[in-house]
């Protein structure tokens, strides 16, 4: 696959609207080749892509959408992701004439291998942390390239270019053993938490792809683990953690209005009294680990002092929309513990505030795998909303629906049809903090509830 670089005129996307594909895509784009690709449904990313980026995407499952430069094999590379059925009309159009076909993952694994790549992995935490890193990097006399899984609030995309680093970021997906493609000069590992397992089948399968994945690591690189992680074949260089002495850590953290300020002790160096521009205790733990990549790439302490503060996060990770009488915040959390965490943070930020959230579930196998979790998450709001069931890439699971949530919640709640869910929320939610939550499309009423509740 070396020779991708060199000679390929055109790509073409199968499932070009996803966030790894695209980055994929706008990478192709500004490095000279012609880019096109197709998706189920228009998106304000695939939009933007296609109104502002002059990226080719077309909405139609057909042969003929395909455009004819893309129908030569020679100069055409075709990417393609896992969450396009194989029944796919394009994809079996390249399939059939001889194409070869790469997925998403491969392709990202061999752009690892161009520079010195700093890959974060976790079950979650790592879309934050990778996109917090590259804002540091990007702030600095060091610069990056990368790739991230959420749409950076500073940036205002998913890609970052910098002919001029050697620095690769890289968000290090776990799904469909996609990580093991990649080659990196320091892997980081966020989380092992149960998850996706419709594709390991268990825990035991899940830890052993993350095994795997730090012994990817180049030899002369590095890895760090969150503290309490352990890996049984790989020597760890470093652990981090907030509030637990350990290399890396974090500790004195106080809130300031939405923010935390902390103070940092790790392997390279120690700055007091930061200041975090985003909100979260989990936050705080993810911008641990990127200052301890930071410094290992070699961003000096007063660069991350003033870059630090101006963080604004990622798109879909608690985002705060208005803040009237009613706080509304968005976030993207679709397992158990990141739910925890999102509201766990609401209760220590605004402790006197009325919490109420709309949960939509993510995947029928995630929604039956976890149902005691899920409604033990939810348990912290004092008034529940839950959607039906996200099926994304799954076929419906017979008895599996919101419902076996809901049996389990101890707080006020109900189900609630999307049709009717804003009329719904503007009757009942007249005060205090009102989340949306989950990775579906419950964000496609993001501009509906911002717009209800005073927007900033």
């Amino acid at each position: 696959m070396t020779h991708l670089l060199e000679d390929i005129k055109n790509v073409y996307f199968v499932g070009i609207g996803g966030i790894g594909m695209s980055a994929l895509a706008r990478y192709f784009k500004a490095i000279g080749c012609h880019v096109a690709g197709y998706d189920r449904t228009p998106s304000a990313l695939t939009e933007k892509m296609k109104q502002g980026e002059r990226i080719e995407v077309n909405y139609r499952d057909e042969e003929a959408e395909i455009g004819l430069r893309y129908r030569d094999k020679a100069n055409t590379l075709v990417v393609y992701t896992p969450a396009i059925p194989q029944d796919s009309k394009q994809l079996n159009y390249f399939r059939s004439n001889g194409f070869s076909l790469h997925k998403r993952s491969e392709v990202l694994g061999l752009l690892s291998r161009t520079g010195k790549a700093l890959c974060v992995a976790g079950t979650h935490g790592k879309t934050t942390t990778t996109t917090l890193l590259a804002f540091l990097l990007k702030n600095s006399r060091i610069g990056c390239n990368a790739f991230l899984g959420g749409i950076s609030m500073n940036f205002g995309t998913n890609l970052l270019i910098d002919r001029y680093s050697e620095y690769i970021v890289v968000e290090a997906d776990e799904f469909d053993r996609s990580f093991l493609h990649l080659s990196p000069y320091i892997a980081a590992i966020t989380a092992m938490d149960e998850d996706h397992l419709d594709i390991y089948g268990n825990k035991a399968n899940l830890i052993e792809a993350f095994e795997e994945f730090a012994e990817r690591t180049r030899e002369e690189g590095k890895i760090l683990l969150k503290a309490g992680l352990k890996l049984e074949r790989s020597e760890v260089d470093g652990y981090y953690a907030i509030e637990g002495v350990t290399d890396n850590y974090s500790d004195h953290l106080r809130v300031q209005g939405s923010h935390y300020i902390f103070d940092y002790h790790g392997q390279k160096a120690e700055i007091k009294d930061l200041v975090l521009g985003i909100p979260g205790r989990m936050n705080v733990e993810n911008a641990t680990l990127a200052i301890t990549m930071a410094l290992e790439a070699g961003v000096r302490p007063d660069e991350i002092r003033k870059a630090l503060p101006e963080f604004r996060g990622v798109l879909r990770r608690f985002n705060i929309h208005t803040s009237g009488a009613v706080l509304y915040i968005d976030d993207y959390a679709h397992h158990p513990r990141e739910i925890e965490a999102a509201l766990k943070a609401v209760r220590e930020m605004w402790p006197e505030k009325k919490l109420t959230v709309a949960f939509q579930p993510h995947l029928y196998t995630r929604t039956r795998d976890f149902q005691s979790e899920f409604a033990h998450s939810l348990n912290i709001a004092d008034q529940v909303i839950l959607l039906d069931i996200y099926p994304a890439r799954e076929i419906p699971i017979p008895g599996v629906s919101s419902e076996i949530i809901l049996n389990k919640l101890n707080v006020p709640a109900c189900i609630i049809p999307k049709e009717e869910f804003p009329k719904f929320v503007d009757q009942n939610v007249k005060d205090g903090i009102f989340m949306t939550v989950g990775a579906g499309d419950i964000d496609r009423f993001v501009p509906v509830f911002t717009q209800m509740f005073g927007g900033r």
